[in-house]
């Protein structure tokens, strides 16, 4: 209940966006392997950020 209000941090922020990423991209993958590829390469720019906050 306290953490009700409490704003997330940036890589919280990314690490959210790069669970989505990777499952859009799984479930594009059986579809629309172009836009599957493009989500990855997506997904891999947000996991560089991530590294390079823990850094």
């Amino acid at each position: 209940m306290f953490g009700l209000f409490k704003k997330k941090s940036e890589r919280e922020k990314l690490e959210k966006q790069y669970k989505s990423l990777i499952a859009e991209s799984h479930r594009l993958s059986t579809s629309n392997r172009a836009e599957s590829d493009r989500k990855a390469a997506q997904a891999e720019e947000v996991a560089r950020k991530i590294e390079a906050l823990d850094s």
